[in-house]
């Protein structure tokens, strides 16, 4: 099954439109996967079977323009169902800030290792915390938030010298967009950002020189991703969706599909007997040679 992660910063006049258009070629094409529409651009991951998934970019990119899109492949299904979304920002940050009108300077994932391997520059990982957890580059800062909204503070309460040299980094490239133009915007003067985000550098970068270390996590039922942009070794917790390594797997707090050593003890007892429930659902679906509702089908594309 083919995989397409894109997004597009561009002025969408009628997204309600766009958006009951999207809805009903992609159920046609029988993809799956998530796109965002709002005012300001297109943002999502989709999948499906080759063919098909290279007719809906088609007749996307007729209609709204080139897009920014990155291909992987997956044995199975890698989400449980289409859908469509109309959102305020499709990335939301809550800052005023328009990458159509002002925005960092892009690098190339080729000339990527050139400019963090610069002893003047100060690489960021605007990511998440969980998605951190599984993957990084070598020497980037971790701001440690839990959500891209955090962003700002951290930069505002942290990021004090505004004329040193700032690199950042996201698995896609869309959340660097916004985060460059937040800097610029605070008065930063050298504002650089890897174009493509991770999956272009593991597409592009060979593995005997990469500078990227662990896994990138991905946002569907692959959850990682490998340097050679294959399944990884990680799947996420249920109950708090953190990723969780075969390594964690073996901690005494995991059980599967109800804890993990990070949220254990938390949940409620009728959530945690919830929790117990599906996942012994899950398994006698799977022995009868059957997808649970919650779970991804199988597929041969």
């Amino acid at each position: 099954m083919k995989i397409g992660a894109f997004y597009r910063f561009v002025d969408i006049a009628e997204p309600e439109k766009l958006q009951t258009w999207a809805k009903e070629l992609g159920v046609s094409l029988n993809l799956c996967g998530t796109m965002l529409i709002a005012n300001e651009g297109l943002n999502g991951t989709l999948a499906g079977a080759p063919e098909k998934l290279d007719q809906f970019f088609s007749a996307l990119v007729a209609k709204t323009g080139a897009l920014e899109i990155k291909y992987s492949f997956a044995p199975q299904r890698p989400f449980r169902k289409f859908q469509v979304k109309y959102k305020k920002e499709i990335i939301t940050f809550k800052q005023p800030v328009d990458p159509n009108v002002k925005v960092g300077t892009y690098v190339e994932a080729k000339d990527w290792n050139q400019l963090i391997s610069r002893d003047d520059v100060l690489l960021v990982d605007t990511r998440n915390d969980y998605e951190i957890e599984t993957g990084t580059f070598q020497g980037a800062i971790n701001p440690d938030t839990e959500n891209f909204t955090e962003f700002a503070s951290y930069v505002r309460e942290n990021l004090k010298d505004k004329e040193q040299p700032v690199a950042m980094f996201c698995t896609g490239g869309i959340r660097c967009e916004k985060a460059s133009s937040f800097l610029l915007e605070e008065g930063f003067e050298n504002v650089y950002h890897l174009k493509g985000g991770i999956l272009k550098y593991l597409e592009d970068v060979p593995v005997e020189e990469t500078m990227w270390e662990g896994e990138c996590f991905v946002f569907d039922g692959r959850v990682t991703v490998n340097h050679d942009l294959k399944p990884g070794n990680y799947f996420v917790c249920y109950m708090c969706g953190w990723p969780v390594s075969k390594e964690d797997a073996d901690h005494k707090y995991f059980e599967p599909g109800v804890s993990c050593k990070r949220c254990f003890g938390e949940a409620k007892p009728h959530v945690v007997a919830r929790a117990r429930e599906r996942q012994k659902q899950l398994k006698l679906a799977a022995e009868r040679g059957e997808v649970h509702m919650t779970g991804y089908g199988p597929s041969d594309d």
